[in-house]
């Protein structure tokens, strides 16, 4: 099975790369630990072929944190194709290729961070993703610092994107069953097809760049807060708050059991200590 020729190279390549500057970024805080590369493909003649490249690191500052990146094609099994925009009409034929990032940080006053962007192929092409904050003790200040960076990259999309995707994550990261936020939000988008891909791809990097940027400087802000043990649990409270979320309603897990790819990467978002 071949991979169909079409944008995603360009869009892996940058995703590619992005994991190598945020990586480097979050290495900056550990005195010792680094990053651990684990690559993954599926075997020739299953339904899924390509593969990706996880990378997890667990530190001092980053409890624990994943930066992945994918590149697959294939075919949807055929109870998974109502789930994908276009699915039916490519009799369940896709390609994807994407980055996921999620840090989960030893002191409580650091926030949480969660990032995916992702480009996908089937009868359409388009992307999706976004990035949202969760601290367990939210800041003014980096809440607005956070959601500057975000606004700034959609500006320079169209005029009323921000306010349009920051809706859209409030919408998208609720928990239903507890009526109430996973975090601070931020920006989400899917199925993200304006009819002009060269806009929409620089949209996209402007919102890796974006995290980039900002997110570091959060770390920096907060990683040395003295904090004690009434903080650390509170922090691993809401902990329990983001795995109801991402196992119950993150479209993104449900992507990764649907497609058959690699569980240790689509899992990574997980925390490492948890308490309910």
């Amino acid at each position: 099975m071949n991979e169909p020729e079409g944008f995603t190279t360009e869009a892996a390549a940058y995703f590619r790369d992005l994991q190598g500057r945020l990586c480097a970024a979050f290495e900056a805080f550990e005195p010792v630990r680094r990053f651990e590369a684990r690559r993954w493909s599926k075997p020739e003649g299953h339904r899924l072929q390509g593969g990706g490249e996880s990378r997890l690191m667990r530190g001092e500052v980053f409890e624990k944190v994943g930066v992945n990146v994918s590149r697959v094609w294939g075919v949807f099994p055929p109870e998974a194709r109502g789930q994908v925009a276009g699915a039916d009409e490519s009799d369940g034929r896709f390609t994807a290729c994407g980055i996921s990032l999620v840090a989960h940080m030893a002191n409580p006053y650091v926030p949480a961070v969660h990032m995916n962007l992702r480009y996908l192929t089937t009868s359409r092409t388009w992307f999706g993703g976004g990035s949202d904050l969760t601290p367990a003790f939210p800041f003014a200040e980096d809440t607005a610092a956070f959601h500057a960076a975000l606004r700034t990259a959609c500006e320079g999309y169209r005029p009323e994107a921000y306010a349009e995707y920051r809706a859209w994550c409030d919408r998208y990261f609720f928990l239903p069953h507890r009526q109430e936020p996973r975090g601070v939000g931020g920006i989400f988008f899917d199925d993200l097809a304006s009819g002009d891909g060269r806009a929409d791809f620089r949209f996209v990097r402007a919102v890796g760049e974006a995290l980039l940027e900002v997110y570091p400087e959060l770390v920096r802000r907060r990683k040395d807060t003295p904090f004690d043990e009434a903080a650390r649990d509170a922090l691993l409270v809401k902990r329990g708050r983001y795995v109801e979320f991402n196992l119950v309603y993150d479209r993104g897990t449900k992507f990764g059991f649907s497609t058959d790819a690699d569980p240790e990467a689509y899992l990574m978002s997980l925390p490492p200590l948890v308490r309910w």
